[in-house]
């Protein structure tokens, strides 16, 4: 018997939702059957691509039997209500981030989920980068020691956010940590545990008419040391960069790219230690840092003795990886998540906790960040 089809609804025409859907239809069985957006005609202009049916009115799209699953692509003020009124109509959810603009609403989304056994999770696809796993590899198995300090910076540009845009208006944003952040928060409580907010702060644009934060940052306790989160939006496209990075007592991670596709590894390792790194990372590049040729060596550092047989720095992939890798971990949450549709017992890599809690530390980042 051919196994049953996917068939997505997409709410919100915009050019992430026709990069998401084609990323989507990667998958077999999987097909866009219906689009709708409160512009009629992008709505049918994307609905042509995918030879589905368009909508303008929301009620009326929901009423749709041929949906299975609803996918929000819209601004996050719509969030909770599109989120909630698909599930009260049966309909599986898969949302763009954030949840809601606030954690209570997102818990109340996922209890919804629950109650009627309908899958709820917003895309938080950083942790289907197959680099992120590698990391997670490296932390658990403390092949770099115990983990001591992060950050992530965002240099991220604001050419397509003209001042009247949706991302300024904090209302229906929730302000840059609610909308941008919660990917990054999720990303490091998956590596590191759950954290607590212990500062934040936010810088106001100077010489414009209304208020706009481009700047914002937060600090987070883990169980074994700080991370510092920066997004500044405040680039030209061509500077748009991002970094992180993740000391630890024998060395440091730096990964690059807001999703990551290129990793340097810089630090002393064990002879076991670095064929393990070299087979995760195949194909990689290994710069030779011993200053003596003598092996192995013994430095010390934390009051203990570190021995080593290698300190070398080792580098994996590449910038321009960018739009694949994008499209990979979309193909990959797309599976993960239709496969806990057709069987409730398999473990998803994200579902509705991921959404609350994420929100969750960013909403505490915001509060904080509002006193100054």
């Amino acid at each position: 018997m051919p196994e049953r089809n996917l068939n997505i609804g997409i709410v919100g025409a915009g050019s992430f939702a026709d990069f998401a859907a084609k990323a989507f239809l990667k998958v077999e069985g999987v097909r866009i059957v219906a689009v709708a957006d409160i512009n009629e005609k992008i709505a049918a202009q994307l609905a042509s691509s995918f030879n589905a049916k368009p909508y303008a009115d929301y009620e009326v799209f929901l009423n749709d039997r041929n949906i299975d699953l609803v996918y929000i692509a819209t601004p996050p003020f719509l969030h909770y209500q599109q989120s909630k009124a698909a599930l009260l109509a049966g309909k599986h959810v898969i949302c763009e981030k954030p949840a809601a603009l606030k954690a209570s609403e997102a818990r109340e989304l996922a209890a919804l989920a629950d109650s009627r056994q309908l899958l709820y999770v917003v895309n938080l696809m950083q942790r289907y980068n197959p680099l992120y796993s590698i990391v997670n590899t490296i932390i658990n198995e403390k092949i770099l020691g115990g983990f001591l300090h992060g950050f992530f910076e965002n240099y991220a540009s604001d050419e397509s956010l003209d001042s009247n845009h949706w991302f300024w208006d904090e209302s229906k944003s929730g302000g840059i940590f609610i909308e941008h952040g919660v990917h990054f928060f999720d990303m490091f409580s998956g590596w590191l545990g759950e954290g607590k907010v212990i500062s934040a702060f936010q810088i106001q644009r100077p010489s414009v008419t209304q208020k706009i934060n481009d700047r914002v940052q937060a600090t987070v306790l883990y169980h074994d040391g700080l991370v510092n989160f920066y997004h500044g939006f405040d680039q030209p496209k061509i500077l748009d960069r991002q970094e992180m990075r993740l000391q630890f007592e024998h060395g440091d991670i730096t990964l690059y790219g807001w999703i990551p596709v290129k990793v340097r590894l810089h630090g002393l390792f064990q002879k076991q230690s670095l064929e393990k790194v070299c087979e995760l990372l195949s194909g990689c590049a290994i710069q030779d840092c011993n200053e003596t040729n003598e092996q192995p060596q013994t430095v010390r550092g934390r009051f203990s003795n570190i021995p080593f047989d290698e300190h070398v720095t080792i580098e994996y992939g590449s910038i321009s990886e960018k739009h694949g890798r994008y499209q990979q971990v979309l193909i990959a949450m797309i599976s993960d998540q239709w496969m806990w549709i057709k069987d409730k017992s398999h473990q998803r890599i994200i579902d509705q906790t991921n959404a609350v809690q994420s929100l969750k530390t960013a909403e505490e980042a915001t509060v904080l960040a509002q006193q100054f």
